[in-house]
C-alpha cells in the first residue's frame, strides 16, 4: 500500500532487469505512490489536483520525495519511481493487480501504470475502490467493514489465483 506499492513494483522491475523475476509469482499494489511528481503535478495526472488534501496532500508527498531522493537524481529512474518505467521494462513481469481509490491523489498514476502493464502484455487487473480516500479501504475496517472485506477478499483471491495458475 502506497510506498509499499512502490517497493513491490520497483522490486519486480529490478528482478526483471537482473533475471530473477521467476522468484516472484505476482504483484498486488494498492494505492501505489510511484510518480514522484507531487511538487509540480502534471496535467495527465488530474487526480493529484482533484483529490489533493483528501487525507494526503501533494505538499506532504513532495516532502517525502525529498527525503527519498534528496538531490532529485532518480526522478525518472523507474527503480525509484515505477511510473516512469518503459514498456520494455515491464515486458515479462508476472501477473499484477493495481488497486486504486477514487478519491486518492495517487489514483491516476496507478491507472497509468496499469495501462502500461497491459501495453507490455503483462497479465494485469485494475481495481477502483469507489468513494474512498488514500488507503481508506484498509485504514478504516470498523467504519467501512464491507469495503475492507472486499479488499481483503480481493487480495486473497489474487493470491489463490497465483497458486492455482502455478
Amino acid at each position: 500500500e502506497s510506498g509499499g506499492g512502490n517497493l513491490c513494483l520497483a522490486t519486480a522491475l529490478k528482478a526483471n532487469r537482473e533475471n530473477w523475476i521467476n522468484e516472484i509469482s505476482g504483484i498486488y499494489a494498492q494505492c501505489p505512490y510511484i510518480s514522484g511528481v507531487y511538487a509540480d503535478p502534471p496535467p495527465n495526472l488530474p487526480s493529484l489536483e482533484e483529490n489533493d488534501d483528501y487525507f494526503i496532500s501533494n505538499s506532504m508527498m513532495a516532502a517525502l520525495v525529498k527525503v527519498y531522493d534528496p538531490l532529485g537524481e532518480n526522478s525518472l529512474n523507474p527503480l525509484a519511481w515505477p511510473y516512469h518505467a518503459l514498456e520494455e521494462d515491464l515486458a515479462g513481469l508476472p501477473p499484477h493487480v493495481i488497486s486504486v481509490n477514487e478519491l486518492d491523489p495517487l489514483r491516476d498514476e496507478g491507472l497509468a501504470y496499469f495501462r502500461k502493464l497491459l501495453s507490455a502484455s503483462v497479465p494485469a487487473r485494475g481495481r477502483t475502490v469507489l468513494g474512498n480516500c488514500h488507503a481508506g479501504d484498509c485504514l478504516f475496517p470498523k467504519d467501512l467493514p464491507d469495503v475492507y472485506s472486499s479488499t481483503i477478499n480481493d487480495i486473497y483471491g489474487f493470491c489463490q489465483s497465483l497458486i492455482i495458475d502455478n
